[in-house]
């Protein structure tokens, strides 16, 4: 059992609420719980919000320090001070403070600082030629945002004959807050005839990115803000085929989810009727099921508190988003909306029910980009940290 920093001292509101909690799960009154009750009594002093990580944790430590069968008051009080230590969600712990205090001014102090800094946000877009790729980032930010409208060549090369990385960056600015925007294209990918292990440059370089942020972070004289290269998400394009995964899509796929977060997209979804969209999504899904490619983003596990983990749950779900790009603008009704012509009609990219355009971008920046930024940082880049460190030391040994 791991020590605490600090020895923290209970109040005595909060030992008299100690006292009720567990009084009320000691039916026998022989001063100890029984653990068929410590997920209750747990849940009774921290509230239904505390995540399942932290409550099979408590049941953890419940089960080590029980004695003849039940848990008693002194270990379970134990057993609380470790969970104070984990989380702030304190339930009947809590102290109320009398007055305002002005706590309510840190969401303000939090938008400061975003206003004041900005904020990075690194996406790589990873699929074959003429899925759309470039149209689609213009449509995302409503920019002009791809390489080729963004800079003078009026004419795309050849593809190349492996695959290249390019990395194209801006600073958007909307409502005086700024996005530092990179975007990472990878020409060449799937496009030959031979594409055995065109995923390594791909793989080499966001691993590459760790490296360089590590090397940044254990410097002796830091930088006080590391420039982040990091890849936050990968846009993975699949061709509009209505089959199934190609054996690329499949083995890049199982590599790309272990090193970074990746939201797998239908390019072009226009080009299939809503009853073939359909049928090709579930078996996309059936082949990342066949494949143990579960990994995608967003991700579902026990930290996650019960709204985090259904509103997860529901855009897991929708994986992989059947998109429509288009920097093109239709009169639709008199109204003008970025729209595209096809042999079905006109496709209206943001109306949800011509495409999962919207959602897509939602999830992308409205809801999750923040989440994508912590991801990387949290799990993937401290994977990739935790390796490296650890080969260090058994090479020190």
């Amino acid at each position: 059992m791991s020590e605490f920093p600090v020895e923290s001292i209970l109040t005595n509101d909060q030992i008299k609420n100690l006292h009720i909690a567990f009084d009320k799960r000691d039916e026998g009154k022989k001063g100890a719980v029984p653990p068929e009750k410590i997920t209750d009594l747990i849940k009774e002093v921290f509230g239904p919000p505390l995540n399942g990580t932290l409550i099979g944790y408590a049941k953890d430590l419940s089960k080590n320090l029980s004695e003849n069968g039940g848990l008693s008051y002194e270990n379970f009080i134990v057993v609380v001070k470790h969970l104070m230590f984990e989380t702030t969600r304190w339930g009947v712990l809590k102290t109320a403070p009398e007055r305002p205090i002005g706590l309510d001014s840190i969401q303000d102090q939090v938008k400061q600082k975003l206003l004041r800094f900005g904020l990075t946000f690194n996406i790589m877009i990873v699929g074959s030629s003429g899925l759309g790729k470039s149209t689609m980032m213009n449509t995302l930010f409503k920019s002009k945002v791809n390489r080729w409208m963004a800079s003078d060549t009026s004419q795309e090369p050849i593809i190349p004959p492996t695959v290249e990385i390019k990395t194209i960056s801006h600073v958007i600015e909307e409502k005086n807050i700024r996005l530092k925007l990179s975007i990472t294209d990878t020409p060449g990918f799937g496009d030959h005839v031979n594409n055995v292990k065109c995923w390594e440059p791909i793989i080499k370089y966001i691993n590459d990115q760790y490296q360089h942020y590590l090397s940044e972070e254990r410097r002796i004289e830091r930088k006080p803000r590391i420039p982040d290269t990091r890849i936050h998400c990968v846009i993975y394009f699949i061709a509009p085929t209505g089959h199934s995964l190609r054996a690329i899509d499949v083995e890049c796929l199982k590599r790309l989810v272990k090193v970074v977060n990746v939201i797998p997209v239908i390019a072009k979804a226009d080009s299939l009727t809503l009853e073939e969209r359909q049928a090709f999504k579930n078996r996309i899904r059936n082949d990342f099921e066949r494949n143990g490619i579960s990994k995608l983003y967003p991700m579902l596990h026990k930290g996650l508190e019960e709204d985090e983990f259904q509103k997860n749950k529901a855009i897991k779900n929708q994986l992989p988003f059947a998109v429509v790009g288009s920097d093109q603008f239709m009169s639709i009704k008199g109204t003008p909306v970025l729209a595209r012509k096809t042999r079905w009609g006109t496709i209206e990219v943001e109306n949800p029910s011509h495409n999962e355009f919207p959602q897509f971008r939602d999830m992308l920046l409205r809801t999750h980009l923040h989440d994508l930024i912590d991801t990387t940082a949290e799990v993937y880049y401290e994977h990739y940290r935790r390796n490296q460190l650890q080969l260090v030391q058994d090479g020190d040994s």
